[in-house]
């Protein structure tokens, strides 16, 4: 392969796209992209991780119930994707931390800066579990702000998809799939891409975001080494 162009990264993880079809989580998948952070580990690459949670529980679906406490329910689902991803990393030979944004010993260390980048900085795997530790931000929004505060050279979003459209490809057979696009434009066709939270923190800190999909976990990988998959996200005075 070409020489790695993201040397730290923090990769995006969709609870769905780790989903099974008889249970909350298809550990073969799981497996397949530990073995390929595994070897971007191996090859330098500085990893951390963010993963949904919509293979287990997702806040708006809760019918009437209090939002804080429905996204705290979001927010504890995290760690459980979060520890099953760990164990997995584990058992490959690859050193990795959860670190938590609300107080769960003994599941998870209370996340720190420092701690954060003491642990990548000596070639561990760091999974940031319970997004930003409060209600009414998703995961997205979560990834962002790590990622913002991890200093990383991109943000990975893999995906059920494999890159951003002009509309929904499940709804509208016309829809076309975008290369490359700004945040600018996303926010102002009010594509459904991330959170807009997400995206407009990512375009105040100058963020850039590769969104593909993880069909193919080396597709990671690919992305790392600069090949062109998925959607490049960016603001509209850089590439």
């Amino acid at each position: 392969m070409s020489e790695l162009l993201y040397k730290r990264i923090l990769l995006k993880l969709s609870g769905e796209a780790l989903q099974g079809d008889d249970g909350i989580l298809n550990f073969d998948t799981v497996t397949r992209v530990c073995e390929v952070i595994r070897q971007a580990v191996r090859e330098g690459v500085e990893v951390s991780l963010v993963i949904g949670a919509g293979n287990i529980w997702r806040g708006r679906s809760s019918g009437k119930m209090d939002r804080s406490r429905a996204d705290g329910m979001g927010m504890l689902a995290t760690v459980i994707n979060s520890v099953a991803v760990q164990d997995t990393l584990i058992s490959l030979g690859v050193d990795a931390k959860v670190l938590s944004a609300v107080k769960l010993e003994p599941f998870a260390e209370y996340y720190s800066k420092d701690l954060a980048e003491s642990y990548l900085k000596a070639g561990k795997v760091v999974i940031f579990a319970c997004g930003t530790g409060h209600p009414y931000f998703s995961t997205d929004t979560g990834a962002v702000l790590r990622g913002a505060q991890m200093e990383v050279d991109a943000l990975l979003f893999a995906k059920n998809i494999d890159g951003v459209y002009t509309a929904d490809p499940r709804k509208d057979p016309t829809a076309k799939k975008l290369d490359d696009i700004t945040y600018e434009d996303v926010l102002e066709k009010h594509l459904v891409v991330i959170d807009t939270p997400a995206t407009a923190f990512a375009m105040e800190n100058h963020l850039k975001i590769c969104l593909f999909g993880l069909a193919d976990p080396e597709n990671i990988l690919r992305v790392v080494h600069g090949e062109k998959l998925g959607t490049l996200m960016h603001n509209r005075d850089s590439n």
